[in-house]
């Protein structure tokens, strides 16, 4: 496979690394629960878009083993880490190993996938086109496996206290999520919908849960890098935005360093192919 050609930020590592427990708390245990009664035998999760390894650490533990995970990504250093990081022990005591693949994610087959008991990610699916998520659909159903993806975002956004632009600022990084970068128009907040109804249209069952963030207090830095991030994108889609939402922009930051900001951000965590 080539490489998947999505530049990342400098501090990406660093930017998993705070998301992580927030990603843990929001995933959905009882479409594990339902994944965990479909397994028997020795297990294969192919990990696609794993990063540092979040999801693995977290749902390796709560699967029987023994269990052999693929991880794949575009970055050799979070693979690495990954790797590195990842736990050896499955629910009831057996072995868990890994390897990791670089590639192209977005021209994944159901040959790249043969022999996977399971195909995994989270918060991938709105990194990806239209055209990627139906490949990406019809390589699970080719390859016979369920589908586990976790963690993408549907768009809905609540801060606490309210201010009069989140709404619009808001839709535009909604609108920025959508965009189209190097002749890929991105679905964002659009995919998850897309990749239920692909599985649909091959007659695979999917099953749906809110997978929220609910940052408050006690979670002061990632909610200023996440509404950093949040508006910086969102002034890049509307330009406007930068100059007449700096005070909005200051006051946001400072009521999350003070612990002031209550902030929601809606996911939707997807399994497909158990019935």
């Amino acid at each position: 496979m080539s490489e998947w050609s999505v530049d990342l930020p400098p501090d990406f590592a660093h930017w998993l690394a705070l998301r992580e427990p927030a990603d843990v708390a929001a995933r959905s245990v009882d479409l594990v629960d339902a994944v965990r009664r479909r397994l028997a035998g020795p297990v294969v999760v192919h990990d696609l878009g794993s990063g540092t390894g979040s999801l693995g650490r977290w749902l390796a533990p709560l699967l029987p083993g023994p269990q052999r995970w693929v991880m794949y990504d575009q970055d050799d250093d979070l693979l690495a880490r990954a790797r590195a990081d990842m736990v050896d022990t499955a629910a009831d005591g057996n072995p868990v190993t890994v390897r990791t693949r670089r590639g192209d994610l977005t021209r994944l087959t159901a040959a790249d996938l043969a022999g996977a008991s399971l195909v995994t990610a989270s918060a991938l699916l709105d990194m990806l086109t239209a055209e990627e998520i139906d490949r990406l659909v019809d390589a699970c159903v080719g390859a016979d496996c369920p589908a586990l993806f976790l963690i993408s975002v549907t768009g809905a956004v609540r801060l606490d206290p309210v201010d009069p632009l989140d709404v619009e600022v808001a839709e535009a990084f909604n609108d920025h999520q959508r965009r189209t970068v190097g002749g890929r128009t991105l679905l964002g907040p659009d995919a998850a919908h897309a990749c239920a109804a692909a599985f649909a249209r091959h007659g695979v069952p999917v099953t749906t849960r809110p997978s929220p963030w609910r940052l408050g207090p006690s979670d002061a830095a990632l909610t200023a890098q996440w509404f950093t991030g949040w508006f910086d994108a969102a002034c890049e889609q509307r330009p406007d935005l930068a100059g007449r939402a700096r005070g909005y922009a200051r006051r946001r930051l400072a009521e999350a360093a003070a612990g002031r900001l209550d902030v929601t951000v809606e996911h939707v965590d997807l399994l497909a192919g158990v019935g």
